[in-house]
């Protein structure tokens, strides 16, 4: 089936949810057929799926050489201006794909203006940055190597000189892009750091429960789920990534509190895509707090109430709410042991 144009924003709860299943790729039928819990309704089973072992394009899979160039680059310090921050200083492998921090810090402290969201799992999404201005995480790696409040590199030709003086990195630019007149370019270096980035997914007991063990999730999660759904939450929050494949208003229903940053609309220009940002994906987001493109929550149970006062106009109750949060901490994965200890060893230099 051909996938189609997913639009800026949808109306409804549901609709989320709907434009999900009619979106997708045909996939190979899951291991054994996915569990209902008690109270949910098998059809909306269909909304739900386990994430994929990788997020390689099906055209082109990443080959080993550029993964492993795609690592060193990805923990790579030289990218930045003073030499002291890498991928990994804001999107930290070891604490799923984030820095915890309401705005990351740049070269010479300058804070961002948006919470930066995890890397784990983001290759799967529609587009990258709140906004949606980079259209996959090839061309998203880019864009803060010479953003001047990041990384602050004064230009590609500039960073591409550098990799050039390097001992190494000509070789494994040649290993990587055998085909390429010029292996070692700009755009080889978003390529790269994007074939690894694909690999990088945290799945868990959650994929397990999808993917047929009925004992995988606790009553209490599964009650969650129940609630999860219940609730709406699902229109817009499902799929493998349980989220990060539409765009919608924030403050649907209620202004949202932050009026300042404007989403979309800056990328766009058109009047409609005022406070809209990408859904972002649910993928252990227990852990990857403060939540909200502005980062101006640390509770989850808070984000969640706020959710559906702002999306939905409904005040949950405290059951609700907790066991919406009960279900969330379900999905949290397994990081990648590998990857952890490059995190960490990269800290330590």
């Amino acid at each position: 089936m051909k996938k189609l144009v997913l639009p800026l924003l949808t109306t409804t709860v549901l609709a989320g949810g709907l434009l999900y299943a009619a979106n997708q790729e045909a996939q190979e039928p899951a291991a054994a057929e996915k569990p209902v819990p008690e109270g949910v309704a098998p059809s909306v089973m269909q909304f739900f799926d386990a994430l994929p072992k990788n997020m390689d394009r099906a055209e082109s899979p990443a080959t080993k050489a550029q993964i492993a160039l795609g690592r060193k680059l990805y923990f790579e310090k030289r990218l930045s201006k003073d030499g002291t921050l890498s991928c990994n200083s804001c999107h930290g492998l070891d604490t799923f794909g984030v820095d915890n921090a309401q705005f990351s810090s740049g070269v010479g402290g300058k804070l961002g203006g948006r919470n930066a969201p995890t890397v784990y799992q983001a290759a799967g999404h529609v587009t990258q940055f709140w906004d949606g201005r980079a259209a996959d995480v090839e061309e998203q790696a880019l864009g803060p190597i010479l953003n001047p409040v990041e990384m602050a590199m004064d230009s590609a030709e500039q960073v591409v000189a550098i990799l050039e003086a390097d001992a190494e990195y000509p070789k494994l630019f040649a290993a990587a892009f055998p085909q390429d007149e010029n292996p070692l370019s700009w755009n080889n270096l978003g390529r790269a750091i994007g074939a690894f980035e694909r690999q990088l997914v945290t799945p868990g007991r959650y994929d397990d429960y999808l993917l047929g063990d009925a004992s995988a999730l606790t009553e209490k999660e599964l009650r969650g789920f129940k609630t999860f759904v219940d609730t709406g939450c699902f229109g817009c929050h499902n799929g493998p990534y349980m989220g990060g494949q539409i765009y919608m208003k924030l403050g649907l229903v209620k202004e949202w509190p932050n009026q300042e940053d404007l989403g979309r609309f800056d990328v766009t220009g058109v009047e409609t895509h005022k406070m809209v940002f990408k859904v972002p994906s649910l993928r252990n987001v227990a852990k990857t707090g403060p939540y909200f493109h502005d980062g101006s929550v640390d509770d989850l149970e808070e984000a969640v109430r706020m959710m559906s006062r702002h999306q939905r106009g409904i005040e949950l109750s405290d059951e609700e709410a907790t066991s919406i949060v009960d279900f969330l901490g379900a999905l949290t994965g397994e990081l990648p042991k590998e990857e952890v200890a490059a995190a960490k060893a990269s800290a330590k230099g």
